[in-house]
């Protein structure tokens, strides 16, 4: 029990920090390129905008390509490339850089899917009173789909959190290889059972505050 304390005590508080560096690095990457790209396969599908079908078809060929590598296999596969740009990969930053590749298609996926839920009576109606595309998307579609925004935002992180704690497989830091290092190659089973203690609680809290917040902004 004196020794699970001490360990905690040292690193808890660094391995927290490493967890909450990597997921909030990687999804602000995902949200925004993720968006980005969720809104071009939206408009690039609806008639009412700049249609293109190939250009949905290649975008979306891409983005199903990379969502459909399991995690690890993933963050394997980048390994050569953190290597070449960062020296060493095993670190909080190669670990952002693998879980933001995986954000970026998962968010554009929710994020298509968000905009395609928007009533198209309202967009056919913009359209008709002359609005610029610009002007519709920063007026119309964000908007009213943020509610299903901020939910996709929601699973998102909860997806990243769960994906942070593999890389500890690998030593890259965070409460994955705190629970790797100390909790399993130690045996102190009760590091083990604060990590996923603390895991439930987190997510709980990230997704009764994403609950809340979508409530909010759903009209």
């Amino acid at each position: 029990m004196a020794e699970t304390v001490e360990i905690l005590q040292q690193h808890l508080p660094k391995a927290l920090a490493d967890t909450f560096y990597m997921v909030a690095v990687a999804t602000i990457i995902g949200v925004i390129v993720g968006g980005l790209i969720g809104l071009l396969l939206f408009l690039a599908s609806n008639v009412l905008f700049h249609q293109n079908i190939l250009l949905h078809k290649t975008v979306g060929f891409i983005v199903n390509a990379i969502r459909s590598l399991p995690f690890l296999i993933l963050l394997v596969t980048l390994i050569p490339f953190l290597s070449a740009i960062l020296g060493d990969p095993y670190t909080p930053t190669g670990a952002a850089i693998s879980l933001s590749v995986a954000a970026i298609p998962f968010f554009a996926r929710v994020a298509e899917g968000a905009f395609a839920e928007v009533d198209p009576g309202i967009l056919e109606a913009s359209v008709a009173q002359g609005a610029t595309t610009k002007q519709i998307i920063l007026g119309v579609i964000i908007p009213e789909s943020l509610p299903g925004l901020i939910r996709g935002l929601v699973l998102t992180v909860i997806s990243l959190l769960g994906y942070s704690a593999m890389v500890g497989t690998i030593g890259a830091g965070g409460i994955g290889d705190l629970a790797i290092q100390y909790g399993y190659y130690r045996y102190e089973t009760l590091v083990l059972v604060v990590i996923i203690l603390l895991l439930v609680v987190v997510v709980q809290l990230i997704q009764w505050g994403g609950d809340r917040l979508a409530q909010h902004f759903t009209r």
